[in-house]
């Protein structure tokens, strides 16, 4: 019988034995140190690699491989499956084109399903959970990406970095946003841009305070409330994590929050000790 597959990245935060249990095919990122390459979550741990950014080694991050791609389509139209693949947001990485260019190789592209998820991390998670439970219950392809396609308009993402020199290494920051990290003194935070298209600057705050009352305050103000799911995921900052919570818990009645580690991966993108916040309705 012909099934529907799910097919996602190490964003959605599940390791390969996390994913295969629930029935997903999780294809890692990668993160590369000293020419070596470790695929996330697989073979280098969070506190690997921050051991590693300690001894001043500067990690970076690659998107899956375009033949790991191809042999896991294949491998799922060979059984006769229907393929979705749910990337991490385009403007973020350049997973989403690796996944199409796969699709244009394998077997049978008629049979693969590409979609942005234009998020990445918490939401990413949640989209691809909902998605196995639609097939779960009998939903065509065309009803779930119908429901990605609604569900990735209610997204918005923050990011309070740490270190700022890791996100202008990646080059996802754009525009005046990356000319703010030089300045002293000031804690930024960005935002996701329209379509997941990289970050931009959100506010400029002189306290930790202000950083974290603009962002709460910005979740109250587009009307997120307790039929939103919030992410707080963080790299070994469990403090801020925590704080967040708190202040989103006071200003948002019945807040449905779910903190969780980020990957090696997305440490290599935000920096040590930064925190997202991010809130998506289904």
């Amino acid at each position: 019988m012909n099934m529907i597959k799910i097919v996602a990245d190490s964003s959605t935060l599940y390791t390969r034995a996390e994913a295969e249990k629930i029935g997903l095919h999780s294809v890692p990122l990668n993160v590369t140190i000293d020419n070596k390459s470790y695929q996330d979550l697989e073979d280098i741990t969070s506190d690997e690699l921050i051991q590693m950014i300690n001894e001043h080694k500067i990690p970076r991050t690659s998107q899956p491989s375009l033949g790991e791609k191809i042999d896991i389509y294949n491998e799922l139209l060979s059984e006769g499956n229907e393929v979705i693949d749910i990337t991490m947001a385009a403007g973020l990485s350049g997973t989403y084109h690796t996944a199409l260019m796969a699709k244009d190789q394998c077997i049978d592209s008629n049979r693969v399903h590409v979609i942005d998820s234009m998020t990445l991390c918490g939401p990413h998670r949640y989209l691809v959970d909902t998605a196995l439970e639609m097939v779960k219950n009998g939903s065509t392809v065309q009803e779930i990406l119908a429901m990605i396609e609604k569900a990735r308009q209610t997204d918005i993402s923050f990011l309070l970095p740490v270190d700022f020199d890791f996100l202008v290494r990646g080059g996802r920051i754009r525009g005046v946003a990356a000319k703010i990290g030089g300045m002293l003194k000031i804690i930024p935070v960005l935002i996701k841009g329209e379509n997941g298209n990289g970050l931009d600057k959100f506010s400029i705050n002189r306290t930790l305070k202000k950083a974290v009352d603009s962002v709460v305050t910005e979740l109250k103000e587009r009307n997120v409330d307790s039929t939103y799911r919030i992410y707080v995921t963080h790299a070994k900052n469990d403090d801020l994590a925590n704080h967040f919570v708190e202040k989103i818990k006071e200003k948002i009645e019945n807040a449905d929050i779910t903190v969780y580690p980020l990957s090696p991966s997305f440490i290599t993108q935000g920096g040590p000790g930064c925190v997202a916040i991010q809130a998506i309705k289904i």
